[in-house]
């Protein structure tokens, strides 16, 4: 339940933050929070990460539908067993979910955290591309930590 709880908790904070970003921005916009470093720009997307696949959006309804229902069994599965990975499951159902309800209602995602080293501009993300990769990365943690364990116990 907690971990259900953690990413209802990332949906909430990613809605309200692209809701303030559609309501007080106009598209493009660019506040300095770090001048030449990072800005909050108003920013929308119609692909997925770096905006490949723009405009795929029946595409991205298939495969978020399908990585929700398998994110949701693994939870149901494999959070018991090891909170990692349930920490790992709820920050990409946060994100996940968060992007699709986008993807449903805007028919484009909220893009907003914009990041420049010095001339490279990182692609412009949100709270719920932060989630996904926080959950990907917590997910890869727990691979190699099982990996590891399983080869201590057969030495």
């Amino acid at each position: 339940m907690l971990y259900y709880v953690i990413a209802f908790v990332i949906v909430l904070v990613d809605q309200l933050t692209k809701w303030w970003i559609d309501t007080s921005m106009e598209l493009h916009q660019k506040i300095p929070v770090i001048e030449n470093f990072f800005y909050i720009t108003s920013h929308r997307n119609t692909g997925a990460a770096w905006g490949i696949l723009s405009g795929q959006m029946g595409f991205f309804y298939i495969i978020t539908t399908i990585v929700i229902a398998v994110v949701v069994y693994y939870m149901w599965k494999y959070a018991k067993e090891s909170k990692l990975m349930g920490w790992s499951l709820a920050f990409i159902l946060g994100g996940a979910v968060g992007n699709f309800i986008d993807r449903i209602f805007r028919k484009q995602v909220v893009d907003f955290f914009d990041f420049y080293f010095g001339d490279y501009s990182y692609p412009i993300f949100n709270v719920a591309d932060s989630a996904l990769v926080v959950g990907v990365i917590l997910m890869l943690i727990v691979t190699f930590i099982d990996e590891k364990q399983k080869g201590s116990s057969k030495a």
